[in-house]
């Protein structure tokens, strides 16, 4: 047992040592990715905080304010457009319990005059623009902006449409196909393999139990961003589970797991570029870059473009 003792320690420890070395200089394994946009403020539902989300008057006022990224869900209609609307079902938005896929683009119903601002509970926002928008729309009249566009349900004809639009306004390197299940963004890159990938949740936890192993700094990484949400927001402005015993251990776990400065700094030396979501008061904005984060989805985009241009963090150029 001893000889054994003998070998293995200093075998961990040269492994130990090794994994810190990569970690902190990746680039000597690692060819990072090179970005064609870094976006320090993203506009979450085209800036749903200030417009009603979604909509046009929503991403225009967001352009105002220089958002440097749109991040839009999108949804087919029964005669194949493909909307820009977060739920599948329409109640929330219009009050009509119907879902998008039975109507066509025409028969939409207006979004209601105020909505709920989901990561501002107890805020609503305004707007006298109600209508929901094609991304065709978004993609004809905002040709260099940068979008991140979700995907939610395992729809093959909506992912192949998106990726036909995106290819139609040659626009692949700066629309970031987006997906919480695996099984779906494998579908999305195989539609449009030259659009950057966002990570799914399975390949959240991947990186996670790779760093916590030390495995990381060793492994190939096909994504070029992480969209994740921020820990110090949950049991504040959001509330993943009913129970709020279990919101607060989720703060708890999730803050110890991922608020780590040498992982941030690690994906972003790889050329993975980090956005924390999503952001509505400016102590969350410090936290997210004092981390190391490229930027910060928002749904207030004056407020982030207040704090930014205090704090000399730079715009994108146009």
């Amino acid at each position: 047992m001893s000889s054994l003792l003998c070998y293995a320690l200093p075998a961990l420890g040269s492994y130990v040592l090794l994994s810190i070395f990569f970690l902190r200089r990746p680039r000597l394994l690692h060819t990072p990715w090179t970005p064609a946009f870094r976006p320090h403020l993203a506009a979450h539902r085209g800036g749903s905080g200030e417009r009603l989300e979604n909509t046009m008057e929503a991403i225009m006022n967001s352009m105002a304010q220089r958002a440097e990224l749109l991040e839009l869900d999108c949804q087919l209609t029964r005669d194949g457009v493909v909307v820009v609307s977060h739920d599948e079902n329409l109640s929330r938005q219009s009050g009509l319990n119907r879902d998008v896929g039975s109507l066509d683009f025409e028969e939409l119903p207006l979004y209601k005059e105020e909505l709920e601002v989901y990561f501002s509970p107890g805020h609503f926002a305004r707007g006298s623009d109600r209508h929901m928008v094609r991304l065709e729309d978004l993609f004809q009249r905002f040709p260099q902006m940068p979008m991140s566009v979700e995907v939610k349900s395992n729809n093959e004809e909506l992912i192949h449409k998106i990726a036909g639009l995106v290819r139609q306004f040659d626009r692949s390197q700066i629309t970031i196909w987006a997906s919480e299940k695996s099984s779906v963004m494998k579908k999305c890159k195989a539609a449009n393999p030259e659009m950057p990938l966002s990570f799914t949740i399975p390949r959240s936890f991947w990186v996670l139990l790779l760093y916590y192993l030390g495995l990381l700094p060793f492994v190939r990484i096909p994504e070029k961003f992480f969209l994740c949400f921020l820990p110090t927001i949950i049991n504040r402005t959001y509330f993943p589970f009913s129970c709020s015993g279990l919101n607060r251990l989720a703060a708890v776990v999730t803050k110890w797991a991922i608020m780590r400065k040498s992982l941030i700094q690690h994906l972003e030396a790889r050329g993975v570029q980090v956005i924390f979501w999503c952001l509505n008061e400016e102590s969350d904005f410090e936290v997210a870059f004092n981390l190391g984060a490229t930027g910060v989805m928002t749904d207030y985009p004056t407020a982030l473009r207040r704090y930014l241009d205090t704090h000399g963090v730079p715009a994108q150029a146009s």
